[in-house]
């Protein structure tokens, strides 16, 4: 099993990236908070599981070791493949699933795209204590909600802009339908250009996540 790769960072992109060591380029599946801190060109180790299935290898990577063994955490519930799994960790840090699992809010679990009311259940029950507990002081990010009503200048802003179609595209494989997808996306924008600001897609796409953590889903 290959647990680690330290090498080049050849390519970033929303989902993925490329790192080459030993003169070999290796594809990996990340969250956005994981590929956000590489930069192509210099040197990483990025902590991998990999998920074997009958017609696929898939590489996944992670910041830390705490997020890869949540990740395997998470897979060992029944009906969590490893999609559902990266999407958990998406949306939410370690810390934060274990907050949510050892105090049974449902509710933060289901922002989750594809885990419905159910399925977070039976991911309490068979977790459970195994994430561990609750380390240092991180916090998610709070999200960003929708702007106050009546707020017609900039949902008019939001709605004749079409929103980026690869941040769009990025929402859409993690699991989110593609109308909320879009929702979030012209809202974050919106909300960054009220501020004068122009931030890459990166950071949209983090952002649209957190909008989208905060249960504001179309």
């Amino acid at each position: 099993m290959i647990a680690s790769l330290r090498g080049t960072v050849l390519s970033v992109g929303l989902t993925g990236a490329v790192i080459e060591t030993g003169g070999v380029g290796m594809s990996i599946q990340a969250t956005p908070t994981t590929l956000s801190g590489l930069r192509v060109g210099e040197e990483t180790l990025i902590h991998t599981d990999m998920v074997v299935r009958e017609d696929s290898l898939t590489l996944f990577g992670f910041a830390d070791a705490d997020e890869r063994d949540s990740f395997r955490t998470l897979m060992s519930a029944k009906g969590v493949g490893a999609k559902l799994a990266l999407a958990m960790l998406s949306v939410h840090t370690p810390n934060s699933l274990r907050r949510a699992i050892a105090s049974q809010d449902v509710a933060a679990l289901t922002r989750v795209p594809g885990l419905g009311p159910k399925g977070a259940q039976r991911v309490i029950l068979d977790v459970a204590d195994r994430l561990g507990p609750v380390t240092g002081d991180d916090h998610d990010a709070p999200p960003l909600g929708p702007r106050a009503a009546g707020d017609e200048a900039l949902e008019a802003s939001a709605d004749d802009t079409a929103p980026n179609a690869d941040v769009v595209a990025a929402l859409v494989q993690l699991g989110w339908n593609e109308a909320g997808a879009r929702q979030a996306v012209a809202t974050v924008e919106a909300d960054y250009a009220e501020a004068g600001e122009s931030p890459d897609t990166a950071v949209l796409l983090r952002a649209s996540l957190r909008w989208l953590g905060g249960g504001h889903r179309g």
